[in-house]
């Protein structure tokens, strides 16, 4: 359902950022694009493509041609690191299974491992400000993290962890086949993207992800953001340039 002026308001409200007004008339969706919110990319800065990373000897396809109910299975039943020794249950993922863009996170935190499900709590809400503010409802996008358990108590994930964890992130994403990857976080972006550059390095750049080259857009965890709600509008930045990129894919 279209948002109405009220309700654009209220989103980006929640970001601290003033309502902004649409100059010129945005063109007509294709019809893949629907549900994408998108408009005309006026200029992109296209970074050195990223691939994902085979460590400790694992393929990135270690899952390659399960569906969803198995690869669900599988993660469920994980026990490849010693995280599945300390979680409560899997985070699995949540949302559209043919949705455009996929979110990824870091890891499950406490009420994520207590819910089983990515991105709840005020850091969940924030989040669905953000997608609402570019038109997009939690119920259009397919949220995930790179791990599927919380390491406890909420440190960073190890690169063994991460290196473990990543081919199902690997399935996820060749089962969707999402238009655009929003990595929030500098966890999940240096993870995804194989290096340990700043996340204000890796902002306003199209990164390409996995085999199929998927474009990937960093910003800001909406946790660090109800922290620092000075950065609010940089990532406000960031998701207009993520829809700006996802009408040229």
């Amino acid at each position: 359902m279209p948002m109405n002026s009220a309700q654009r308001r209220e989103y980006l409200a929640a970001l601290g950022i003033a309502e902004w007004v649409v100059r010129a008339p945005a063109p007509a969706p294709s019809p893949r694009s629907a549900n994408a919110a998108c408009v005309p990319l006026a200029a992109v800065v296209f970074a050195a493509p990223a691939t994902a990373p085979a460590a400790n000897g694992l393929p990135a396809a270690r899952e390659a041609g399960v569906d969803w109910a198995e690869l669900r299975a599988r993660v469920a039943a994980c026990t490849r690191c010693s995280l599945s020794a300390t979680r409560t249950q899997t985070v699995f993922g949540v949302g559209n299974l043919r949705a455009e863009w996929l979110v990824v996170g870091e890891a499950p935190g406490a009420e994520e491992d207590r819910q089983g499900e990515p991105f709840v709590g005020r850091a969940g809400q924030l989040l669905n400000s953000m997608l609402r503010a570019v038109g997009l409802t939690r119920e259009q996008v397919y949220i995930a993290n790179v791990l599927k358990c919380r390491p406890p108590g909420n440190r960073d994930p190890s690169a063994s962890e991460a290196a473990e964890c990543l081919p199902y992130l690997e399935q996820q994403i060749a089962l969707l086949r999402p238009k655009i990857m929003l990595a929030v976080g500098r966890i999940a972006a240096q993870n995804l993207l194989r290096t340990d550059k700043t996340l204000g390095s890796l902002r306003r750049q199209v990164h390409r992800f996995g085999t199929s080259q998927v474009p990937l857009i960093v910003t800001y965890h909406p946790a660090y953001l109800l922290r620092t709600p000075a950065d609010k509008r940089k990532s406000w930045e960031d998701l207009k340039f993520a829809r700006e990129v996802c009408s040229h894919v």
